[in-house]
């Protein structure tokens, strides 16, 4: 097959998929409102099942809606044939996924899950099959043809039934005021969660790896201090032990191609900046960076409470980045 054949091909399973999943936008309706409103009104969770590729597809979905504010969970229909029923309460909305309409785990299902007076809305690709009819609310989800070569495999079907799953779960999330603190609060292991909940608290050094000279002390000993904190800066700390100074190794760098070694026997005070920078330890890591990045500094000093005299924390730029907040 020439290179050309496959680009070919290639291109023309995504404007089948597009064109599919143009249908589906045409089809957002009464029915598509009132499958919102019910799974809104839900006091219990909404079951999502589907068999073979509408089964991953339902996985999709019910993970997308838990991760959006509605709690879903995905049920396989085989195994709710043989006590997983037992998982679906009354309170409880099913979305059912099945391109056929035909699925017949699925068909063996409904009747418990209707004595239940469980509400169902079906994704379905046939209009007037079995899972269509006995649907409360009926989305249609069909296509005008697969992007299989074969018109077999489902490929444009899956990509319109996780389109119309999608807008479900973002309609949802707009009504119910789903916020990003909203999602953070789910996925705090994620760059958006870690941007905005990880707070300085969890990052600083505290302690003797905090470094500290005393205003009186000389340049050498800034240079001692730094070397072995590690952290490119020491804090200046005055006769009542409060901070009022800080120098950096690069500081020290650019005194001596001034003053030359003599440098090292000047008091901390020649050479500090005054009032160095400082944050509170509930401040977002990602405030922080953005502080560094305005000032082009690398550390910040922390305090747990802004009344204190003395910081009881530092930040480093890297300790912010290693976080994994960008």
């Amino acid at each position: 097959m020439k290179t050309s054949d496959i680009k070919t091909i290639g291109k023309e399973v995504i404007r089948i998929e597009a064109d599919a999943v143009s249908l589906i936008a045409d089809r957002i309706d009464q029915q598509f409102e009132s499958a919102v409103q019910t799974i809104l009104k839900c006091k219990g969770r909404l079951i999502v099942s589907g068999m073979g590729k509408s089964g991953l597809i339902s996985q999709k979905i019910a993970s997308t809606m838990a991760s959006t504010g509605t709690p879903s969970h995905f049920v396989h229909p085989a195994e709710a044939t043989h006590g997983d029923l037992g998982m679906i309460t009354e309170e409880d909305v099913m979305l059912i996924v099945s391109n056929s309409g035909e699925t017949m785990e699925l068909i063996q299902i409904l009747p418990s899950i209707k004595k239940k007076n469980v509400k169902v809305i079906g994704l379905i690709g046939r209009q007037g099959s079995s899972l269509a009819s006995i649907s409360d609310i009926y989305l249609d989800t069909s296509v005008e043809k697969e992007a299989c070569t074969l018109d077999l495999a489902p490929t444009a079907s899956t990509t319109a039934t996780l389109a119309m799953g999608d807008a479900l779960a973002v309609a949802l999330l707009e009504l119910r005021g789903f916020n990003q603190e909203d999602f953070a609060e789910l996925h705090p292991g994620g760059t958006l969660g870690k941007r905005l909940l990880l707070t300085l608290d969890q990052l600083i050094h505290t302690g003797d790896d905090i470094p500290f000279i005393s205003i009186n002390s000389s340049i050498k000993d800034a240079l001692f201090t730094i070397s072995d904190k590690g952290l490119g800066l020491t804090g200046v700390l005055n006769d009542d032990n409060e901070l009022v100074g800080i120098i950096t190794d690069g500081d020290i760098r650019r005194g001596l191609e001034k003053i030359d070694n003599d440098l090292l026997n000047e008091k901390a005070e020649f050479l500090m900046s005054k009032d160095p920078k400082w944050v509170t330890s509930d401040t977002l890591a990602l405030s922080a960076l953005e502080l560094m990045e305005k000032y082009a500094i690398t550390s910040l000093f922390v305090y747990s409470d802004p009344s204190l005299k003395k910081p009881d924390g530092i930040v480093h730029i890297h300790d912010i980045l290693k976080s994994g907040i960008q």
